[in-house]
């Protein structure tokens, strides 16, 4: 697997998915279905950021890797 995340981009993703996660699960929102939704982008940010590999990156042939591998 390719990988087309940066260092930067990983820190700042793994801290978006930490923050949008503590926010849905902190904040009392009357639609649940907001909730499930947050939880979702938190998980996906976390993922891609651990994986180092983001599906959109590679759509639209964007790389933020300073290392090729």
């Amino acid at each position: 697997m390719k990988l087309n995340i940066g260092s930067t981009d990983r820190i700042i993703r793994i801290m978006l998915g930490i923050a949008i996660g503590y926010f849905a699960y902190s904040t009392v929102i009357e639609a649940s279905w907001v909730q499930v939704l947050l939880y979702a982008i938190a998980a996906i940010l976390v993922v891609t950021a651990l994986i180092g590999n983001c599906p959109l990156y590679s759509i639209f042939k964007i790389n933020t890797c300073e290392i090729e591998k």
